[in-house]
């Protein structure tokens, strides 16, 4: 497909658009090298927990890796279908999400070889352990057959149902119920009781790098809702069908074990994922039968509030 213009030599690039401004943040804050974060502390901290300690902390990150190897590998059709339409300053802003997937592949994957299966070479290449364990079936349909199929079904269809289903897989459940649940995990496990400080400071800048895609997300969302409100149906249905999905996902975490480490409560979590689902949802709603200008305004607003 061939050019026939250039928004930089026509129009010039909107900097007010979400997606620009979101830019600029990613610009700034996005910047971070998980090779500077320091694991000396985690490494003592790790030796003196039990087993169970250690299993649960390993579960969680193998959800984390995975997870975020997965976008990493089924992100580029979103970015084709924004970029075919034209949408510069959308997919500047997309650009920077798979380089923060790949990012925290890398994190994750790190602390992974230094502290729980450092090398005895001490050469950062880990004792391999297979820790698809964890990886129940709930996971499974989101992050091996969910994900990958709704953004992969963009190569052939990039319209706005299956964009919507793209995002809401990605963006919505992915991201804004599984991921920042499993931040709040980590957050009340370890920040409470002062442990892993290198993992903690890790997390901390990649739930930051997370905030801007689901920013994104909610926008695009937004937008496409706006400009083709008879697909809220599409939006609906996908979101309500992963939901149980999600929600499993932290009861299968839980299941392992009678006496639930570091004092978590399922409930809590169970609690936290539904109103992180309800908030996006009701954002969402919003949109419904308002202009584009309109959707611009509340991601502004958003964005600064």
């Amino acid at each position: 497909m061939s050019h026939t213009s250039f928004v930089t030599t026509t129009r010039g690039l909107n900097r007010e658009l979400p997606p620009m401004r979101l830019f600029e943040k990613a610009k700034k804050y996005g910047i971070w090298n998980p090779s500077d974060i320091d694991f000396t502390k985690d490494k003592h901290h790790w030796a003196k927990f039990t087993n169970d300690e250690k299993e649960l902390i390993l579960h969680l990150l193998s959800l984390f890796v995975a997870g975020e190897e997965a976008v990493t590998l089924d992100l580029l059709p979103l970015m084709q279908a924004i970029a075919q339409e034209g949408r510069i300053e959308e997919e500047m802003f997309l650009t920077t999400f798979l380089f923060e997937e790949a990012k925290h592949v890398d994190f994750f994957r790190r602390f992974m070889d230094e502290v729980a299966f450092p090398s005895p070479l001490g050469e950062g290449l880990g004792v391999r352990s297979d820790l698809t364990r964890f990886h129940g079936d709930n996971y499974r349909q989101i992050f091996y057959e969910a994900l990958p199929n709704a953004l992969n079904a963009l190569r052939t269809d990039p319209s706005p149902a299956s964009q919507i289903q793209a995002s809401v897989t990605y963006n919505m459940v992915v991201e804004g119920v599984l991921a920042e649940t499993g931040y709040h995990a980590f957050f009340t496990m370890l920040e409470r009781n002062d442990l892993l400080p290198g993992l903690r400071k890790g997390i901390s800048l990649l739930k930051k790098d997370e905030s801007r895609h689901i920013a994104y997300g909610v926008y695009l969302l937004s937008r496409l809702i706006a400009e083709n409100p008879q697909e809220w149906d599409n939006l609906q249905t996908q979101m309500n069908m992963l939901l149980p999905s999600a929600i499993g996902v932290i009861g299968d975490a839980f299941a392992r074990y009678e006496v639930v480490p570091f004092g978590l409560i399922e409930d809590d979590f169970v609690n936290y994922a539904m109103s992180q689902f309800s908030k996006r949802f009701e954002r969402l709603e919003k949109a419904k039968g308002v202009s584009l200008d309109e959707v611009n305004r509340v991601a502004r607003e958003a964005e600064e509030g």
